[in-house]
């Protein structure tokens, strides 16, 4: 293990981010919009004050145990890449390579495309003329058959435009990528604390109703009710293991990015339980009850109309931290699979001037706007959200997985709680995996069958070297 990781460690990329750097690269990429948009959709499923504050608490604390677990993997094997290095060195390069397969193709570039059309959403509030509603073509397009309306928007060709800017950045430097992330960051947290403070100080709220069960709903409906906001929780709080991914650039990472996953945790589920507190003072139940831009709602209520364009420019902000958050790490994992020759062997190239994976961030750049412009992310996304959750358990199971087969690698951190906490994030993320298929089995089936047929590429790579 010792000298296979030896020869996996290209000394071309350079450690240039720090504890700080990494916490708010992790903070950066999590806190996106879905805090922003969530918790009404949530009231629909349990229209309880308690049990919102609750699902976000245990969300919190699901993610928390994910990142202790995690943890230790990322300080015993701190290599670019992160999870797949993780998921190889486990049960093989096959397991590795379909987990960079999905994450490529969906995952990642969907995220990508995804947040570059939230950005151009609320970037379109201030300037009308380039939302996503203005349509500069639209078209039928005929397969077989059927028909199937096809239409681009100005808004997207705004999202294509910051994708590529943000990849630009981050092609020329780690240095550029990480200031923008540290700034954008730093905003975001600030104007959610100031939302959490003035909420409580000048806010005009109502009090609050914390029954269990106002509505009186069958014990049965609350279960599987809270079950689904927990579904939407996690969503929320995706993308917390990304940072590993960036393992090959931070500095003293078997100190530094446990402690960026653990604090980084811990900051998000803070705030993200005091901004739900004060979504939950500022309207009743009945009144957020399956508002999706559930922050403008709550914030014209505390403050009156005048906040709604203040907290655009914040989820503007918000939006385009997690964009570059993702841009930056995700290209990482490409480069991790390119130098087992597990992909396109250009990918594993670091520019002599920028010391950046730049190959590997071009094509996640240009595939993401292809993304963008098709416009069938969002169907992806259905498809992979089982396939997700099951890299997720596996990656936990890892760390029982590594410590039989390599019982002397050296381990700077050990999984607090061990082994509780890692079969607790195993059992919880069960749950979603199992509520995702039940909720959606055919796209569910369809992710599965999706990751199937990257089999026989990994075959194909393997055979050709790539």
């Amino acid at each position: 293990m010792k000298n296979c990781q030896k020869s996996r460690f290209d000394p071309k990329l350079v450690r240039q981010l720090g504890l700080f750097d990494s916490t708010m690269m992790m903070v950066g990429i999590v806190i996106g919009s879905g805090i922003f948009l969530t918790t009404g959709i949530m009231a629909k499923s349990i229209p309880s004050a308690s049990l919102i504050l609750l699902a976000w608490i245990v969300g919190g604390l699901i993610t928390l145990a994910g990142a202790l677990t995690y943890a230790e993997l990322g300080a015993a094997m701190p290599e670019a890449g992160g999870q797949y290095v993780y998921l190889r060195e486990a049960y093989g390069p096959l397991s590795g390579f379909l987990f960079g397969w999905v994450l490529f193709l969906v995952t990642m570039a969907g995220s990508i495309a995804a947040l570059g059309i939230a950005f151009a959403e609320y970037f379109g509030y201030f300037f009308p003329f380039l939302s996503t509603k203005k349509i500069i073509f639209s078209t039928a397009i005929k397969v077989f058959k059927n028909s199937y309306e096809y239409s681009l928007s100005i808004g997207q060709v705004v999202a294509i435009a910051v994708i590529i800017f943000l990849s630009a950045f981050n092609y020329i430097g780690v240095v550029f990528g990480k200031i923008i992330q540290n700034i954008a960051t730093v905003i975001k947290i600030g104007t959610l604390l100031v939302f959490i403070f003035f909420g409580f100080m000048i806010g005009k709220g109502t009090s609050i109703d914390f029954t269990v069960n106002p509505t009186g709903l069958s014990i049965g409906q609350l279960i599987i009710g809270f079950g689904v906001a927990l579904v939407a929780v996690t969503w929320a709080f995706d993308g917390w293991n990304n940072i590993s991914y960036a393992a090959g650039e931070i500095k003293n990472p078997k100190r530094n990015l446990p402690f960026s996953l653990v604090a980084g945790t811990v900051i998000i589920t803070v705030l993200y339980a005091l901004t739900n507190y004060v979504y939950l003072y500022a309207l009743p139940i009945d009144e957020m009850t399956g508002v999706v831009r559930i922050a403008e709602k709550a914030a014209t209520s505390l403050y009156g109309s005048a906040s709604a364009g203040l907290l655009s420019a914040a989820v503007l902000i918000s939006v385009f931290g997690a964009l570059n958050g993702a841009i930056f790490v995700g290209s990482r994992v490409y480069y991790a699979m390119a130098s087992d020759k597990l992909f396109f062997k250009r990918v594993a190239k670091v520019h002599p001037r920028f010391r950046t994976p730049a190959f590997a961030i071009l094509i996640q750049a240009v595939w993401a706007c292809i993304l963008t412009v098709s416009g069938t992310f969002e169907q992806l996304f259905t498809y992979v959200v089982f396939i997700t959750v099951l890299f997720y358990i596996a990656t936990a199971a890892s760390v029982f997985t590594l410590r039989k087969k390599y019982p002397d690698l050296p381990r700077p951190y050990k999984t607090w709680g061990y082994p509780v906490i890692p079969i607790v994030f195993i059992i919880a993320s069960f749950s979603i995996l199992l509520n995702t298929l039940i909720e959606k089995p055919v796209e569910s089936l369809a992710g599965l069958g999706f990751t199937i047929i990257g089999i026989p590429v990994y075959y194909l790579w393997k055979k050709k070297g790539a």
